[in-house]
C-alpha cells in the first residue's frame, strides 16, 4: 500500500555524497499529491473498461482527493449511450467519483484491508451532460468513517468549472 503525504516539512534532502541531488533534479520531482495512472492501479482494483480515473491532481491524506477523467469517444459505453449523441452515463460519473474517494480510503493506515464497495448513493443530482472531449474534474471529501468499516463522502464532478454531478456516497468495507 502506498501512502502519500503533502507534508513538505518532512521532506529531507540528503547531503552526503551518495545522495547528493542537484537543484534541477529536485525541481523536476513529481508533486507528492499527484498520482499517475500506474499509481492509481496500485491502489485500486479497477481495470479497463472500468478504470475511470486517469490522474489524481490533489490529495490531502484522510480528507480529500481531486481526480481527472479524460472522456474520449472510444470508450465502450458511447456505442449505445446514445448513438449519434454520446453522453457519459450518470452511473459512470458516480462510479468515477467513488474511485477518487477510493484513493482516500485505501491509504488510510487505520482501516483494515478489504474491498470498499457502495453501500448507498444519496442526493445525487446531474446538472449537465458529460460528452467526449470533456475533462471531468472530481473532488471527493471524506465526511466520516464509522466502526472502521463504513464511511460517507461528498462528491462533486465538474467540466470547465460547471457542475456536472454531485452527491453523497456511502461505502462499506467487505472482507476479502
Amino acid at each position: 500500500m502506498a501512502i502519500l503525504t503533502d507534508d513538505l516539512a518532512s521532506t529531507q534532502i540528503h547531503t552526503d555524497p551518495i545522495h547528493t541531488e542537484d537543484a534541477e533534479t529536485i525541481a523536476h520531482k513529481p508533486d507528492p499529491g499527484i498520482l499517475a495512472i500506474e499509481d492509481i492501479h496500485r491502489l485500486l482494483p479497477h481495470r479497463y473498461p472500468f478504470s475511470l480515473v486517469d490522474r489524481i491532481i490533489q490529495y490531502v491524506p484522510g480528507k480529500l482527493a481531486v481526480g481527472l477523467k479524460n472522456v474520449t469517444f472510444n470508450e465502450p459505453h458511447f456505442q449505445g449511450h446514445f448513438p449519434g449523441r454520446p453522453i457519459m452515463p450518470g452511473v459512470l460519473i458516480v462510479e468515477a467519483m467513488a474511485q477518487v474517494g477510493g484513493i482516500i480510503v485505501t491509504q488510510m493506515p487505520d482501516l483494515p484491508e478489504g474491498l470498499f464497495m457502495f453501500a448507498g448513493i444519496d442526493k445525487v443530482r446531474f446538472r449537465r451532460p458529460v460528452v467526449p472531449g470533456d475533462q471531468l474534474v472530481m473532488t471527493v471529501e471524506l465526511l466520516s468513517v464509522k466502526a472502521r468499516r463504513f464511511g460517507k463522502m461528498q462528491g462533486r464532478a465538474e467540466v470547465d468549472g460547471q457542475l456536472a454531478a454531485e452527491g453523497l456516497l456511502t461505502f462499506s468495507l467487505v472482507d476479502l
